[in-house]
């Protein structure tokens, strides 16, 4: 079991009542609920939208992020860090902390090597984070040889509302973690089988509806206590 669960909030608005100005609205509010609970991760995966209504929107959750009022430290481990769903393009010219690469997406090396490149990316900032989704073990020990710097395994125990998609279930979720390189659990993961995860070696818990649907604050007290 990890010694601090890591949480990473990944978002989704269309979750979210009313039009789109109001679950934009919305969205930003739980990032912000998010950044100041100390969530270590929030993936914008907002897939919908095009590359300058996301950049726009990257731009705002960074500036809800980076002006949380618990970030204002010196301790860099208590500061949450925003990465943007497989559009690395997005993250740079936004200034996110990272990317969020799909299983179909280039390989965190590539991705490296367009950073190193990038006119958008300072030399001083902290380094460019590069997460990876993974569905079977296989897939967590690729993206450690290619220096992602955590993976997401799922579905752990399944997807709400997706037919078609067996979960992976906790003894592939133990084999995922054997891989040197941190670990979180996605997929059907609640308050009641989040302590399992973390059983079968996992650095921490990945999700959206249990942060989306619940006080951020409590869950993030709830599993940092498992």
């Amino acid at each position: 079991m990890a010694d601090r669960c890591l949480l990473y909030y990944i978002t989704d608005r269309s979750q979210f009542r009313g039009d789109e100005r109001a679950r934009r609205r919305a969205l930003l509010a739980k990032v912000v609920e998010a950044a100041r609970a100390r969530v270590d991760y929030i993936q914008l995966r907002e897939k919908d939208l095009s590359t300058r209504e996301l950049e726009m929107l990257a731009r705002d959750a960074l500036t809800a992020v980076r002006g949380s009022t618990p970030l204002r430290t010196e301790n860099r481990e208590l500061r949450t860090r925003l990465l943007i769903n497989s559009r690395t393009d997005v993250a740079l010219a936004a200034g996110a902390d990272g990317v969020h690469l799909r299983a179909d997406d280039l390989s965190p090396r590539e991705v490296r090597s367009v950073v190193q490149l990038s006119a958008h990316r300072p030399p001083t900032t902290d380094p460019f984070l590069v997460a990876a989704s993974c569905h079977a073990a296989a897939d967590v020990f690729r993206v450690k040889s290619e220096k992602a710097d955590f993976a997401v395994f799922a579905p752990v125990f399944g997807k709400r509302g997706t037919a078609g998609t067996p979960p992976a279930g906790l003894a592939a979720l133990r084999e995922a973690c054997r891989a040197k390189i941190s670990v979180l659990a996605l997929g059907g993961v609640t308050m009641e089988n989040a302590a399992s995860c973390l059983e079968a070696g996992a650095a921490g818990i990945a999700a959206i509806r249990l942060f989306q649907e619940n006080k951020i604050e409590d869950v993030v007290r709830a599993l940092r206590a498992l």
